[in-house]
């Protein structure tokens, strides 16, 4: 519904004015306002009838498993614990014989037989590993993002799990947090767009199908705003911030059905998430109607104790359930400690039974009741686990994820018949850090090194040497000499440096983003021979490269492209794919300037040159070293003609109502290649400060040489606004400028008004 504000004066020019409040938002979803569905709900209060207090709280229970001799597997005694209907999902067990046996035990040897989930970290793949989700943001490329998540999902669901802790949707504008890796970067449009893609790659079109995984939004909410960089820190931030950045990729993730969400280690406003009942109760499931299963992180209910909001398991506990945690992960305070709270009436039973229908609802959705096996099938396993197509599917992610940074004298792409080829770096021939961190069942072993696709790519008629040069970190040289005697003996040097697998990841966040050890030495010693360097960066966060800029001729952005590493950065550096991936996230000069971000505010002295009492350093330029969407290809385009208007049937631009933006864009080099074609939007003068640019629309589009094409984006009323202190979305009538272009920092502009 829309509603018209008066009466309230935007600025000098203009007196008076009219806002449109959207609703709260944005609408619930469909499934989430369509009608329970019957035999459901009949289902779940039958079996809930049946159910003691314990084992009522045994199905919110989630401990986690152990390593054996064959894999993982329930901790000691924890077949008698599903026994006695203690546990209702498990943490890190997989494995499709070993599932089975253990949903037997659940199904046929526990007084009600209410099935297992089965949940692990299923982040970035399977066993087939794509590039981490920081990479695969890098391509701008929805239904690749969307198709790596479902082969994740068939190979998962096959291993015998059903519930996935991913996608992270954090919004994340501090690279010295771990974290970064796992989300979408720092854009809430990206953010919510690519949210939605892994929750339909996930949970695929029926819940009902055999290869089809439970996806989990995480981490609810505000995690990534985490003060210093640190996990597990305090976020304090606005309101407004908090429903115009953090909220939106948590309801675009609702809207595609998401069935499950993980609250957050920090908190928000003092209150921590995980008893932070006004966020759970009230934003997720009063104002968007979202119905799905709100699980703890590890411990997340215990660490309250610690955050000093409860005085013992009990209290926290009780906090937990009463905000709307449904499942405690690992902590057992609630099969342990509540039953006896509950007896005594310390807890309402009634917000117990709220919780526990909410988790029989899943499984009910997931089709467990009619076939708790589905599964677990050994053959099914055997097929679809590795599949060719898969690997094939991670190449294609991968080449497309990797984003040029740099490219003096068009040096890349290199010839295949160059003479001699140096490969240098501690990363050239490292198959473990590939697949980066969080690989789920990923092997190194499968795993293709940039040695190995760089020697498999020339053939034997060109000569490739290697030294491994230094380690990622300590201040080891010993190794210089020999990667400068190879240097010297090349016509082109490849240096593969960067991070471990493990320097980006939870609870690794650094206080610098420069080069770890001495590998920035490295290159100096190699680059003072005169050879022709390409350096690739594996990492896991923007890494400030200032002296890499300056003097390294090209620079390829990598990221961790999991097991098909090694063939699509070969196929990038030959030419046999035009780089075409574009930055999700700013890269600043130095730590410094953190945060540093493309859709900041202005500021009432923005920065300048010429005037000296601005917002700017002393010592280094405010501007980023490489800008949010940057990226470069192996031809250039040209943007042209940016028109804007009202859509088809559509009298005038007005507020309530869709904006249509139309751009040409022409490839005007040799080669065929993708262009990423963005576009932000900024609203002039408001009510309240905006961004002086937010990305509201993209599309990866192929271009052959010589080819034009007209770039159509429609813009729904609610990208044009921003949330009232209401909570409601606000269009406000007046200018807005639009800007088109290959990056955020390299547009063209116009502008146009809303009535």
């Amino acid at each position: 519904m829309i509603t018209t504000v008066m009466g309230r004066v935007r600025s000098r020019a203009k007196l008076a004015a009219f806002a449109v409040a959207l609703a709260i938002g944005w609408p619930a979803t469909a499934a989430a306002a369509a009608p329970e569905d019957e035999a459901e709900a009949a289902f779940v209060e039958s079996l809930l009838a049946k159910m003691t207090i314990e084992e009522k709280l045994g199905q919110l229970n989630q401990p986690r498993g152990r390593w054996g001799q064959t894999g993982p597997q329930v901790q000691e005694g924890g077949e008698d614990q599903i026994r006695a209907g203690r546990i209702g999902s498990y943490l890190g067990v997989h494995g499709a014989d070993y599932t089975r046996r253990m949903q037997r035990i659940a199904v046929e040897e526990s007084r009600l037989g209410i099935p297992l989930l089965f949940a692990h970290d299923v982040i970035h793949g399977f066993r087939t590993i794509f590039p981490v989700p920081l990479g695969e943001s890098a391509s701008f490329d929805v239904d690749a993002v969307e198709r790596a998540a479902r082969i994740a999902a068939d190979e998962a669901t096959a291993a015998g799990l059903h519930w996935t802790y991913a996608p992270m949707v954090d919004i994340a504008r501090d690279p010295r947090w771990g974290r970064i890796v796992e989300g979408s970067g720092e854009s809430a449009y990206l953010g919510s767009v690519l949210a939605a893609a892994r929750v339909r790659g996930f949970q695929g079109e029926d819940l009902r199908a055999d290869d089809t995984l439970m996806a989990t939004a995480k981490h609810f909410v505000a995690y990534g705003a985490a003060e210093g960089g640190r996990d597990y820190n305090i976020a304090d931030i606005s309101e407004r911030t908090l429903r115009d950045v953090y909220l939106p990729p948590f309801k675009a993730a609702a809207d595609a059905g998401v069935q499950s969400m993980m609250a957050a280690f920090n908190e928000v406003d003092g209150v921590p998430m995980h008893a932070n009942g006004r966020l759970i109760d009230g934003v997720l499931r009063d104002e968007w109607g979202w119905d799905g299963i709100m699980v703890s992180d590890y411990t997340g209910v215990l660490e309250l104790i610690p955050h000093g909001v409860a005085a013992n398991r009990a209290d926290a506990g009780v906090l937990a359930l009463e905000a709307g945690v449904d499942v405690d992960m690992v902590s057992d305070i609630y099969v342990d400690d509540l039953p006896a709270v509950v007896r005594a009436g310390g807890l309402d039973g009634a917000k117990v039974d709220e919780a526990v229908r909410r988790v029989l609802r899943a499984k009910y959705r997931l089709g467990l009741f009619d076939d708790p096996y589905r599964y677990s099938d050994e053959a099914r396993e055997r097929e679809r686990i590795l599949r060719p197509e898969y690997r094939a599917a991670a190449r294609d992610v991968a080449r497309k994820s990797m984003v040029l940074l740099k490219n003096d004298g068009d040096l890349l792409p290199l010839d295949r018949r160059t003479g001699t080829i140096a490969v240098i770096g501690p990363l050239a021939d490292d198959k473990r850090v590939m697949l980066g961190g969080w690989a789920a069942a990923g092997r190194a072993e499968d795993a293709v090194t940039p040695l190995e696709g760089v020697r498999e790519a020339v053939g034997p008629d060109v000569r490739v040497l290697h030294a491994r040069g230094a380690d990622v970190e300590g201040d080891d040289r010993s190794g210089f000499d020999e990667a400068v005697r190879i240097a010297r003996q090349a016509d082109v040097v490849l240096m593969f440096i960067g991070e471990h697998h493990d320097m980006s990841a939870e609870a690794h966040n650094r206080t610098t983003l420069d080069l770890p050890g001495v590998q920035e030495a490295l290159v100096r010693a190699v680059h003072a021979t005169g050879k022709p360097v390409v350096a690739v960066l594996f990492n896991g966060r923007p890494l400030s490269i200032g002296w890499l800029d300056g003097n390294v001729p090209s620079i390829l952005e990598a990221w961790f492209p999991g097991i098909e590493a090694g063939h699509a950065i070969a196929d990038v550096l030959f030419g046999d794919h035009n780089p075409a991936g574009r930055l999700p996230v700013t890269f600043p000069r130095n730590v410094g300037q953190i945060p540093i971000y493309h859709d900041h505010k202005n500021t009432g002295r923005p920065p300048s040159e010429q005037e000296k009492y601005t917002s700017k350093y002393i010592d280094v330029p405010w501007t980023p070293l490489y800008a949010f969407g940057h990226g470069l290809s192996y031809t250039t385009f040209v943007y042209s003609d940016l028109k804007v208007g009202p859509v088809e049937n559509q009298a005038q631009v007005g507020t309530g109502k869709p904006v249509r933006v139309e751009v040409t864009v022409a490839n005007t080099g040799r080669r065929a290649g993708d262009e990423v074609v963005q576009l932000y939007l900024r609203d002039d003068v408001a009510s309240v400060t905006r961004p002086v640019k937010e990305l509201r629309g993209f599309r990866r589009i192929h271009l052959q040489p010589g080819e034009r094409r007209r770039v159509e984006f429609v813009l729904e009323p609610e990208a044009l606004g921003f949330h009232g202190a209401d909570g409601r979305i606000v269009v406000e009538p007046g200018t807005f400028t639009v800007f088109a272009g290959g990056s955020s920092d390299d547009v063209i502009e116009t502008k146009f008004e809303v009535r």
